[in-house]
């Protein structure tokens, strides 16, 4: 934890705040903190800053904030994934969330299995958790929006073309005959399939909607692996 996130209910001030929890646990046996310290903060979809600690107890910590920094700039990118396998779905996010990705897609396609789509790592709670451990790490507090769309063709044919206006529209495909593209300046959508890619109907249905197909080599990569490298490969440093 590179910075501790707030949200509006850890508030009881303008610039005080009370942790508890996982983030209680990280000042007293990560960072040893104690009273009087200072520790970096940053207050969801706003500033960052830093916060010092007031008082520290086994239940919780108070801080007094100050907030007056920006926090990194957003990757110009929508992100359009085929639903992850639940054990690495996590590291996904988090990975996004880091990276600086802003704008997330779950779709589905016939290499997902059903089961995936009930796994509770979806549900509000746990998507926002893991998310905050992305933006933590990466020193970030731009929450990113994520979107579920179980099916595939009423999303590529009714949504996909209005995402894909005015960006550089990419569908990463093992087979495909151009290479990824590299130090992109301007703002792109890029489409991730499951393991071992879209099927070639799904792969004609995106580039119909307006993207090109892309690899990265003649290896065929996992998808917790593609995801930052595509993304590394697309945007210097990562924004």
């Amino acid at each position: 934890m590179n910075l501790a996130l707030l949200f509006d209910e850890d508030f009881t001030g303008t610039d005080r705040v009370l942790l508890r929890g996982r983030r209680l646990e990280h000042l007293r046996t990560v960072l040893k903190a104690s009273t009087g310290h200072q520790i970096p903060v940053g207050r969801a979809n706003g500033a960052m800053g830093t916060g010092e600690i007031l008082t520290l107890t086994d239940s919780e910590a108070e801080l007094k904030v100050t907030l007056s920094q920006r926090p990194p700039q957003p990757l110009p990118l929508t992100l359009i994934l085929a639903m992850p396998r639940p054990k690495m779905f996590r590291r996904v996010l988090q990975t996004c969330a880091s990276l600086g990705v802003k704008d997330i897609w779950l779709i589905n396609s016939y290499k997902v299995e059903k089961s995936f789509w009930q796994t509770p790592w979806l549900s509000d709670d746990n998507l926002k958790e893991n998310l905050t451990l992305g933006l933590e790490q990466a020193k970030d507090t731009v929450m990113p929006q994520v979107h579920i769309r179980k099916l595939f063709k009423p999303f590529v044919e009714d949504e996909l073309p209005a995402l894909l206006a005015n960006k550089i529209a990419l569908v990463a495909h093992p087979g495909t005959t151009a290479p990824c593209p590299v130090h992109l300046n301007e703002p792109a959508a890029l489409c991730i399939g499951p393991e071992g890619g879209f099927t070639d109907y799904e792969v004609g249905k995106l580039e119909e909607a307006g993207c090109q197909g892309v690899h990265l080599g003649p290896r065929i990569l996992r998808v917790e692996t593609a995801v930052p490298v595509l993304i590394s490969r697309l945007f210097d440093a990562c924004g």
